[in-house]
């Protein structure tokens, strides 16, 4: 089927690649021109597993196509995606700027019969609004053209997106015509020949509302456990242990559990503000989410204090920060833990000096240019000197680390696990000072270990 898709970021190249692996035909379309060159060029502007090389194989094949020209894209085109971003407001509610302006174009544009897919995270009634402004545009053009809107949201984990979307759990598809549902069967069969059952075809606005219902939970869970640890801290507990037992009830399960300095990324700090701000419009107080999102930022200014209680003054102090990406797996900083951590260390006087593999660019050009604050592409050469190393994202290459050398090289022996990745009856074996999350640290009496 020939396909086309608005945006080429993390959803909407995603999205374009994986569809052209299945063979179908898909025609890209962005309007940053030096983007699409590379992308032309088969060079890939994000950091994604299989990513790249499943791109230019498409290419090769002609099956995936780049351009900055709309109509181009929709020249014969069934489908259209919409996959621009919906960033948050200034009062907390979803930017739809983007895609009302995609819904603008494609009405002025197409010369043909169409599907306009909502693949972009939204709030209810989006598909509504998209709908009105293709339709607005067809009216002023005196033009029959029949277009129908439907809301397909995605379910794609950075880091693992491109396996997630070729072996969904679920696939959504929020339609308020069902005469096209057979359209949707046959985007997507190729990725659920083991299962039909996982398309699951619903109303538009419970399409829409399941992708923010679905963050909103999973920031919940995250949350919750960050608060369980700050608890097990005062009462002598064990959070690593708490978090197995309750994952052990069938009713809880054991994903999402992990207590850490606090979630990030693209999705789940604007998804929780959108669903709120989304919530008071229609006169309904989201007390759980509100609640949820407070304790978000709590828990960064939880770790830090950590790290400030332990020094009193952090004047003159060298800390090594290992991990500036939100998570393991993507070069996204979006919203990521690190920068509150950094800021407010390098506030109370602290040189900081910062790894990741895939993060660093990122990272230095999102933070910008600041006195005290450096980088370095291998991971050993900024604990030499250091008075501490803060663990915020749990690459793999940060698991086992060498401890021998790591001595040998930091003027002072203290680590701050906020990911709790180490043994800490080993670290305190070795003469360091070690302190995690949740979990009995080397200031406390170790019978919980």
């Amino acid at each position: 089927m020939r396909l086309a898709i608005v945006g080429t970021g993390y959803v909407g190249l995603v999205t374009g690649v994986c569809l052209s692996e299945v063979g179908h035909s898909v025609t890209c379309v962005d309007l940053n021109a030096e983007k699409v060159q590379k992308l032309r060029a088969g060079i890939c502007p994000i950091f994604e597993p299989d990513l790249e090389g499943m791109m230019k194989r498409n290419q090769s094949h002609e099956r995936l196509h780049f351009t900055t020209d709309l109509k181009t894209a929709l020249t014969g085109a069934k489908v259209v995606f919409i996959a621009v971003g919906t960033p948050e407001g200034e009062d907390g509610s979803a930017d739809l700027s983007h895609v009302k302006a995609v819904a603008r174009s494609i009405g002025q544009t197409i010369d043909e019969d169409i599907i306009v897919v909502v693949k972009s995270t939204v709030p209810v009634g989006t598909c509504d609004m998209v709908a009105a402004v293709v339709e607005q545009e067809l009216k002023t053009r005196g033009s029959k053209i029949k277009v129908t809107v439907a809301s397909n949201p995605e379910f794609l984990k950075e880091g693992a997106a491109v396996a997630d979307f070729l072996k969904p759990d679920r696939i959504i598809v929020g339609l308020n015509e069902l005469s096209v549902s057979e359209t949707f069967h046959e985007i997507y069969n190729p990725f659920i020949l083991d299962d039909p059952g996982r398309l699951l075809i619903m109303d538009r606005r419970s399409s829409e509302l399941s992708k923010y219902g679905a963050n909103a939970m999973l920031a919940t869970r995250i949350s919750f456990m960050n608060e369980m640890a700050i608890l097990c801290e005062k009462v002598g507990a064990n959070v690593d242990k708490v978090r197995i037992a309750m994952g052990a009830d069938p009713r809880i399960g054991r994903k999402f559990l992990h207590a850490g300095p606090g979630y990030g990324g693209s999705c789940f700090p604007k998804d929780v503000a959108a669903l709120i701000r989304s919530g008071e419009s229609h006169g309904v107080e989201l007390t759980v989410l509100a609640g949820v999102s407070a304790a978000n930022l709590r828990q960064k200014e939880f770790a830090v204090a950590k790290i400030i209680e332990h020094f009193g003054s952090l004047k003159g102090k060298k800390i090594a920060v290992w991990g500036l990406t939100f998570k393991p797996g993507t070069d996204d900083v979006r919203e990521s833990p690190a920068f509150v951590i950094i800021d407010k260390l390098l506030t109370g006087g602290a040189e900081l000096r910062g790894h990741d593999p895939e993060g660093i660019v990122n990272f230095s050009q999102e933070f910008g240019e600041v006195k005290g604050l450096s980088y370095s592409e291998h991971s050993y050469d900024i604990l030499k000197g250091a008075h501490a190393l803060v663990l915020v994202t749990e690459w793999s290459e940060y698991r086992r680390p060498n401890w021998e050398k790591i001595e040998g090289l930091m003027a002072e022996k203290t680590v701050f696990d906020l990911r709790n990745q180490y043994d800490s009856n080993d670290l305190i074996r070795r003469g360091f000072h070690y302190q995690c999350i949740g979990r009995p640290d080397s200031m406390s009496n170790h019978l919980n270990q």
